[in-house]
Formats: C-alpha cells, sequence, structure tokens
C-alpha cells in the first residue's frame, strides 16, 4: 500500500527519480502542431529535441545540452527546447544534491530536508531558460489556443513546481506553478482526448493527493487539485503504455508508484523495459537493485547490482553526490541478506567513507548494526543504531529511525 505523503512529496512523485525523467515530451501529434511550429527549421529542430532527449534519458547531460542549445538556434519560437535546457539543468542540481533512486521519493522528500543549494549561474541559466519556455508557451496559447499549446505551458509550469520542490524544498513555491500545470494539462485532455500524454501530470497529481492525510487532501482540493488513487494510477499507466514522446517520462513515474504500493515485479518489469531502450544509462541497474532488495529478492538484486558496478567501474562520466556510497550500501545489504556477512561488513564499511546523504550512512549503520548483531557483538550494534538515528532523522527517514530505534530494544535476529 502507499505511504501517507507530504504535500512536497506530491509535487516530488511524479519528478525525477532517476536523473533523467526530467526530459519529458515535447512534440505534438501533426494534426495538433501550432502554425508557428511549422516553420522552416521546425523539423530539424524536432529532430535535434528527439537527440537531446535520448541523451539525456542515457546520462550524456552536456551532449544533451548541446543538442537542445542547436535545436533552439533552428526554431527559436519554439518553447520545448528552452524547458529542455532548463530540465537538464535540473538534473545537474540533482545530481549535486544526491538524489538517484526511487527511494528517495519514498518517505526522503520533505520540505524542510537540507538540501545542497545548486551553483548561482546554474540556477540563473535554469530560470533564464524555464521563464523565455513559459513566455513562448503563453504567446501561443493566446494567438492560436490549441491542445499542444496548453501542453506546452502546463509541461513548463509543471517543471517550475518540481524544481521548487526537490531542489528548493518549498511547499509555497509549488502551489501556484503545480496547479497552473495541472489545470492547462486537464484543458488539454478536455480539447483532445487521444492526447494521452497530458495524462501524466493530471494522473500523478490525482493518485499523490489521495495518498494525503485527510486534511491535507481537503486542502489540495480547495487549491483545485482532484484526488482518485485508481483513476490517477491508470492515468499514468495509459501515458506509459502509449506510444509517444511523454512514454519514458511516464514509464519513470511508474517506478517511483509502482514501489510506494508494494509492486515490486511491477516496477521491476518497467525498469527492465528502460534498460533495454537507455543501455548506458548505468543508474537503472542501480534502481533495479534496490528494487529487487526492497522485493526481497537478494539473489536477483546481487545481479543486478554487480553489472551496475562493472558499468560504473568503466563510466568516466561525473558521479552524482554520494553515489559511490549508495551502490555500496544497496550492494552491502544485499550480501547481508544473502547472510556473506565479512563481504557484506567490507562493502558497507567502504560505503560509509565516501560522502552521501545523512540518511543513506544511517542506513549503513543499521546494516552494520544488524550484522554486529548477528556476530554477537550487542555493544558494537548498539552503537552502530544509535550512530544511524541521527543521521537518518537529518533527512526524516522515518523508516530507517523507527528500525534503529526498535532495535536498540530489541536486537536483530
Amino acid at each position: 500500500m502507499s505511504k501517507p505523503a507530504s504535500w512536497v512529496t506530491v509535487v516530488a512523485i511524479g519528478a525525477v527519480v532517476l536523473m533523467v525523467a526530467a526530459l519529458a515530451a515535447d512534440q505534438a501529434p501533426a494534426a495538433d502542431l501550432d502554425p508557428a511550429s511549422t516553420v522552416a527549421g521546425s523539423v530539424e529542430a524536432a529532430a535535434l529535441r528527439a537527440r537531446g532527449q535520448f541523451l539525456g534519458y542515457n546520462l550524456d547531460r552536456d551532449a544533451a545540452l548541446g543538442a537542445f542549445k542547436d535545436a533552439i538556434a533552428a526554431d527559436p519560437g519554439h518553447p520545448a527546447a528552452y524547458r529542455l535546457t532548463a530540465a537538464t539543468l535540473w538534473i545537474d542540481a540533482l545530481f549535486q544534491q544526491g538524489a538517484v533512486t526511487a527511494e528517495d521519493y519514498l518517505g526522503q522528500a520533505r520540505s524542510d530536508s537540507h538540501r545542497r543549494p545548486p551553483s548561482a549561474a546554474l540556477e540563473t541559466v535554469f530560470r533564464d531558460h524555464l521563464d523565455r519556455a513559459i513566455k513562448l508557451a503563453a504567446d501561443r496559447c493566446r494567438t492560436s489556443g490549441s491542445a499542444d499549446a496548453h501542453f506546452q505551458l502546463g509541461s513548463a509550469y509543471g517543471y517550475q513546481a518540481t524544481y521548487a520542490a526537490t531542489i528548493e524544498g518549498s511547499l509555497l513555491g509549488t502551489l501556484r506553478a503545480a496547479r497552473r500545470a495541472y489545470a492547462e494539462h486537464e484543458r488539454v485532455l478536455e480539447m483532445d482526448p487521444t492526447r494521452k500524454g497530458a495524462g501524466l501530470i493530471v494522473g500523478m497529481y490525482q493518485y499523490a493527493v489521495a495518498s494525503l492525510p485527510l486534511a491535507s487532501r481537503l486542502m489540495a482540493r480547495v487549491a483545485g487539485f482532484s484526488g482518485g488513487r485508481e483513476r490517477g494510477l491508470r492515468m499514468v499507466e495509459e501515458a506509459a503504455a502509449h506510444p509517444s514522446d511523454v512514454q519514458t517520462n511516464a514509464r519513470f513515474t511508474l517506478i517511483v508508484i509502482y514501489n510506494r504500493e508494494g509492486r515490486f515485479d511491477d516496477a521491476l518489469r518497467v525498469v527492465a523495459q528502460l534498460q533495454q531502450q537507455y543501455p548506458r544509462n548505468r543508474l537503472l541497474w542501480l534502481e533495479a537493485g534496490s528494487t529487487a532488495l526492497r522485493a526481497g529478492r537478494p539473489e536477483l538484486s546481487r545481479r543486478f547490482l554487480e553489472h551496475g558496478l562493472a558499468m560504473l567501474a568503466h563510466d568516466p562520466r561525473p558521479r552524482a553526490f554520494g553515489e559511490h556510497a549508495r551502490w555500496g550500501y544497496y550492494h552491502g545489504a544485499t550480501l547481508a541478506a544473502l547472510k556473506e556477512s565479512d563481504a557484506a561488513r567490507r562493502t558497507l564499511d567502504a560505503a560509509l567513507r565516501d560522502p552521501a546523504r545523512s540518511w543513506v550512512l544511517g542506513r549503513i549503520h543499521t546494516e552494520l548494526g544488524k550484522l554486529a548483531d548477528l556476530a554477537g557483538d550487542r555493544p558494537r550494534a548498539l552503537d552502530e543504531y544509535r550512530a544511524a538515528i541521527p543521521l537518518c532523522d537529518a533527512d526524516e527517514d522515518e523508516v530507517c529511525v523507527k528500525e534503529a530505534r526498535g532495535l536498540t530494544k530489541r536486537g536483530y535476529r
């Protein structure tokens, strides 16, 4: 079953969980193109945007930015490439924060959590491009009023809301933009029900609002959001099943939702689809391994993680903050679940030496405490659990805090 969510989790649930989900669809069906999209250069720009998206999903962010820059030059009046440039910069900011798997949106996303602020230069370029995308899309809504114009505007506002939630941790900063994104994509569906891509944002918010506590659900509805867990999930699934440029983004969103629902086999099925599409994305193997571990399938988790670790060892591209510790945490926890205690301890000890998010370090200490308990070293186990509690609490990882506190009382068997 899904867990209760904070409002920031509502905004973040469909946000990037694997760094690349930011690159949402930007193309419309041919019959729905605005007249401004048919000028010379638009075909070239569309191809460049598609190439940029493929590169971004494969974690080749610098090359993706280059493709989007060329797309802007080819068709400077189209809002999508500006939005996708902003999205790629957002990915860079998420790398700096170390939000790299669905686990980051299964309890750690909070409005007051400590966040590593992006550089001033990154934030300036992000805002300049997103503001330009919003202006161009709004102009199209006034001149043509087409479904695609409203889709472009809603998508841009969706990024504005998600940036405020995932990078700034701002509650107030998300509300206006999220409400506008939701309303614009609802309008798209009213104008053209066949545009399943617009159902992604609408369905995401409907699902997430339904998981809020009652008082928060009422507030969300007053603010203009409806809630419906089954209907919302169905809309996201339809977007993920429908061939379109939004299909990949919807699949990333489903990984988060299926993990929240405990539907781990379904999550693994979606990850496998994405692994085939984007073979250079090493983080998909980290996601598969962590999902299999949550599902209680450590042998499968080990295969995924060790394949991903081999990719990591030969990948010269930048790492996310704390990425090495994240791999070590999941790998060590998997080895512990397989009763390979010595190997697990070495792996977890090594992971502690790398910088990482506080909740990751806290969970590593919890795993080390379990190993100490199994070895009959209760004093060391207590030290590990007590070290874990403040670290997990600093990132509001309630699951970890509750487990570590319980283990200080009863031990691990």
